[in-house]
């Protein structure tokens, strides 16, 4: 079975959101979009800087299987990409709620965070 970190957030299409208290995040993908992915072989950063709404596609991850886009939880802008998944998207992987995080995000709108899944309701859907 998956695991769901219960510090995190969650949305419908498998990103999880670790909010900081600074009003920054760190966005990732769960550890059950991993598996169902397989072996991650490159994932497409956005532009540092780069700014988004919820929901806009800012990514995509692809593996052996499929391409899968990514989608941003929150309005956000990006503050930060992980070079080390830029090199080794494996990372994903082997760690996907640790050091296979994709991004860090300065949140928008924290209103926004009302909208996602908190981890019992997201280990419900997978």
């Amino acid at each position: 079975m998956s695991q769901v970190p219960s510090d995190l957030l969650y949305t419908k299409d498998h990103e999880w959101l670790l909010v900081h208290e600074d009003g920054t995040a760190t966005v990732g993908i769960t550890d059950y979009a991993q598996e169902s992915l397989g072996d991650i072989t490159f994932v497409e950063f956005p532009e540092v800087g780069a700014e988004f709404s919820a929901e806009d596609t800012f990514g995509v991850v692809e593996s052996v299987k499929a391409a899968s886009d990514l989608y941003m939880p929150v309005a956000a802008e990006v503050l930060e990409v992980n070079e080390a998944v830029d090199s080794a998207p494996e990372l994903v992987n082997q760690d996907p709620f640790g050091e296979g995080w994709i991004l860090k995000v300065r949140i928008k709108d924290s209103s926004e965070l009302d909208g996602l899944m908190k981890a019992e309701d997201y280990s419900a859907i997978i």
